[in-house]
């Protein structure tokens, strides 16, 4: 992959962040200043969830594709969590993007442009594969690769990688988190309320019980 592509795509991502109100640490992370606005509003992209619209709980994640506690949720929580709660109707689960560093946000910004229903698959190959691609300094090389397997072709990842208007949109779901509280990842909501506890299957059932009553 050429350099010149490797900066048409990393280079936009401070002057994007900064034209939002963010500003950028020196490892990357993404800083919001404090700004008042309603917790309830919506976010700037589609969520991506899993589970019936009606369940009686949601609950949202806030993640990273580059935040190995998140990978951890996802590969030993989230499947049990699947199992008993999301099958089942008690639960819709919405994964919104929190990006962390510029790897990370590719990541997120290749995932909005698949097909919807590959979107949770590509994300579990994205935390899968986190130690060959989200610390590289060639992240682009594995996340096409990555990407190809997921059905988007070379003009097509190029063009993902390249839309302002979806990195954009990326930054301002990431926004809406810091509004409601965010200052890591994982960050969970259960029924609008954040959840403290740790991401243990045991710890959310605990936290839904007042939800689901004798389910």
């Amino acid at each position: 992959m050429s350099s010149k592509l490797k900066l048409s795509v990393f280079a936009p991502v401070a002057a994007l962040a900064l034209a939002l109100g963010f500003s950028i640490l020196i490892d990357g992370r993404f800083v919001s200043p404090a700004v008042a606005q309603d917790a309830a509003a919506q976010p700037a992209l589609p969520d991506m969830a899993l589970g019936k619209a009606d369940a009686p709980v949601t609950i949202i994640e806030y993640s990273s594709l580059s935040c190995p506690h998140c990978a951890h949720f996802h590969s030993d929580v989230l499947p049990e969590l699947k199992k008993q709660f999301i099958d089942t109707g008690k639960v819709r689960y919405v994964q919104r993007e929190f990006p962390l560093n510029d790897a990370g946000f590719a990541g997120s910004v290749l995932a909005r442009c698949l097909d919807s229903s590959r979107f949770f698959a590509f994300n579990d190959l994205l935390f899968k594969k986190m130690d060959d691609w989200a610390f590289k300094q060639d992240a682009l090389t594995p996340l096409k690769l990555y990407a190809k397997q997921a059905g988007l072709n070379d003009a097509e990842f190029n063009k993902c990688l390249a839309d302002e208007d979806l990195q954009k949109k990326i930054l301002a779901v990431r926004g809406l988190g810091e509004k409601q509280g965010v200052r890591g990842t994982p960050t969970f909501f259960i029924n609008g309320k954040k959840f403290d506890g740790a991401p243990t299957i045991e710890a959310f059932a605990e936290a839904m019980k007042p939800y689901l009553g004798t389910q």
